[in-house]
């Protein structure tokens, strides 16, 4: 991952955004979702060495992968969410903002059932050895 790229697109994008803002601010916003996309995928193309390593460390736990797939799926909830809200407080929208944090924190709680629910197993089990 190139963080020079990455800052320097983001750099640009603020100062197009700001000068936009002034003139043009329904450009401003899209200037800044548009600079959002690529600074994400930019991040998103280098992630997969680090899948790679989450994979050996799972298969030398020996866990099982509905785990992992738990945690990754939860990671991508919060990174969209997080840009989702920012992307509304900019635009001056931070009660829609707020909702998107919890419909975020909802689906995270969705998801992560079966992990509760192996958990509750487990501690069961210990309590009535």
């Amino acid at each position: 991952m190139d963080i020079i790229t990455i800052v320097g697109v983001g750099i640009i994008g603020v100062s197009l955004a700001v000068l936009l803002k002034q003139y043009k601010p329904e450009y401003s916003l899209a200037v800044s979702l548009i600079v959002g996309v690529i600074i994400f995928a930019l991040v998103a193309e280098n992630l997969t060495p680090v899948l790679d390593q989450l994979n050996l460390l799972l298969d030398n736990t020996q866990m099982p992968r509905e785990y992992i797939e738990i945690l990754i799926k939860s990671l991508g909830i919060c990174f969209i969410t997080q840009i989702a809200c920012d992307t509304c407080k900019d635009a001056g929208q931070s009660a829609i903002a707020s909702k998107l944090e919890i419909a975020g924190k909802l689906s995270i709680l969705l998801l992560s059932l079966p992990l509760f629910q192996a958990l509750l197993s487990i501690i069961t089990t210990l309590l009535a050895a």
